[in-house]
């Protein structure tokens, strides 16, 4: 059986080889993003000279314990790179995300990006999009309006709670439903369905965001690019 942390930790470390000296670099968030962020911060301890803003208050936090120098995301115009995990990746690049709850600014940061980078271990590879839940984010005014109109889309859309049962909310004080689509045949059109939705802010489905995937494979990685 594969481990998943050692591939997560070695598709991470593959993935810093992309970020060169004087780039201002996106740091994703998750547990593969938490990877790459000690990465760059072990690289900058041996002398790489980068800046880096972050996807979340949670990556944001952690940069900083890691003396990571950060500019925030809203003085920023653009990025060099963005380097982040995900929840499953297709044979296309198309990607669901969001398992962290913080694919809003994720997909901000990714479209400020000239690049995209993916680290992700073996088992997130897929034939097809869905076997991982659909996170989608919505206003709470709006609550229990999306979730009649999700309902529409498949049974069983889940709103998100935390341990304590309360409802999780986003760096944006959203909530985000999980949807348990089973396979997508046609993301983007899912996609476009989603984003007419009032009320619904954001959505997991990454589907021309990503340049490069890099795999972490056994005891080595595979890197997998657009085009």
């Amino acid at each position: 059986m594969a481990d998943k942390e050692a591939e997560k930790k070695q598709a991470a470390s593959r993935a810093v080889d992309e970020v060169r000296d004087g780039m201002l670099v996106g740091l994703g968030t998750g547990s593969t993003a938490e990877y790459v962020v000690r990465e760059i911060a072990a690289r900058i301890a041996r002398g790489l000279r980068i800046t880096a803003t972050s996807t979340s208050r949670a990556t944001e936090a952690l940069a900083r314990s890691l003396a990571i120098p950060l500019v925030a995301f809203e003085a920023v115009a653009r990025v060099d790179l963005t380097i982040d995990g995900a929840d499953e990746v297709d044979s296309g690049l198309r990607a669901i995300k969001g398992g962290g709850g913080a694919m809003l600014r994720e997909k901000i940061v990714a479209a400020a990006s000239d690049r995209m980078v993916v680290a992700v271990d073996s088992s997130k590879l897929v034939p097809i999009l869905g076997r991982f839940p659909l996170p989608v984010e919505v206003l709470p005014f709006a609550a229990s309006f999306a979730a009649r109109r999700l309902e529409e889309l498949g049974p069983g859309p889940r709103r998100r709670t935390t341990s304590d049962g309360s409802p999780f909310l986003t760096d944006q004080k959203a909530y985000i439903f999980d949807l348990p689509l089973g396979a997508i045949p046609d993301p983007e059109g899912l996609a476009r369905t989603l984003e007419r939705l009032p009320g619904l802010i954001g959505h997991g489905l990454f589907l021309d965001e990503i340049d490069t995937v890099v795999v972490g494979e056994g005891e080595g990685v595979r890197v997998l690019r657009r085009g």
